[in-house]
């Protein structure tokens, strides 16, 4: 009878490692594809800091899932210990990362206001040609989002931004639609006409946003853990059978 939960447990947990496997494997495949590819992928991936940020995500994140998908599947098929308390120890260090991920969020959500925020923006921000990685990140937010600055665009009244460029107003991530306005209309975006920016804030937009997906989002990290969980358990129950 143990011997027939064993094998149970073990093309369980081969068949769920394999899909694992498939799943990292198709988003290392995507993402090295985008950004080694020579037909323009690449071009307009790194023109967008979030978009070339979240393709490097993607390809850890394939990476990731191939790593653990493989260790699982020969550890099962094999009934390698060694392989399965490796695979065990992933799958417990990710865990463990995103419950402390969780915790921390939970801890310093009070301090994630819009005035930290504000203050933040008005200290390092820089403006459209910086290439450092708050500037470019915030450029990407207001551009995405359609907004401009955390409260509005008087985030950059005493900023930063301001001293280095005294001949604008807001920066050009503010402007509506700012490939297709043309240079006048951009000149007149931010030299301060309000006719030609947005003049909604990004916290806001950005919790509106998150608020439609919350459940959703709520839902896939129950489910996510839940299925670690399984995992670990799968791993050690074969990790304390009779290897082959």
């Amino acid at each position: 009878m143990e011997g027939g939960c064993l094998s149970c447990v073990k093309y369980l947990m081969f068949l769920f490692n394999f899909f694992i496997f498939l799943g990292g494997s198709f988003l290392l495949g995507v993402a090295l594809w985008v950004l080694l590819d020579p037909l323009g992928f690449r071009e307009t991936v790194a023109a967008n800091p979030l978009l070339f940020t979240g393709m490097h995500v993607v390809l850890a994140l394939g990476g990731l899932l191939f790593l653990m998908g493989f260790l699982g599947c020969w550890g099962a098929v094999r009934e390698n210990k060694s392989l399965l308390l490796l695979f065990f120890m992933l799958i417990l260090f990710i865990f463990l990362s995103e419950l402390a991920a969780a915790i921390l969020a939970f801890l310093f959500r009070e301090q994630l206001t819009r005035d930290y925020f504000s203050r933040e923006l008005k200290r390092h921000y820089r403006g459209d040609n910086s290439t450092e990685v708050f500037s470019s990140t915030w450029n990407a937010v207001m551009s995405t989002f359609g907004c401009c600055g955390v409260g509005g665009p008087e985030d950059f009244e005493e900023s930063l931004f301001r001293l280095l460029n005294h001949n604008k107003l807001v920066p050009e991530a503010c402007c509506q639609g700012n490939r297709y306005l043309g240079d006048v209309g951009v000149e007149q975006c931010v030299s301060g006409n309000a006719a030609f920016r947005h003049d909604k804030g990004c916290y806001s937009a950005m919790v509106a946003y998150w608020e439609t997906y919350i459940y959703t989002t709520g839902a896939l990290a129950i489910v996510v853990l839940s299925v670690e969980l399984l995992a670990m358990v799968f791993a050690m129950c074969l990790f304390r059978g009779d290897p082959v």
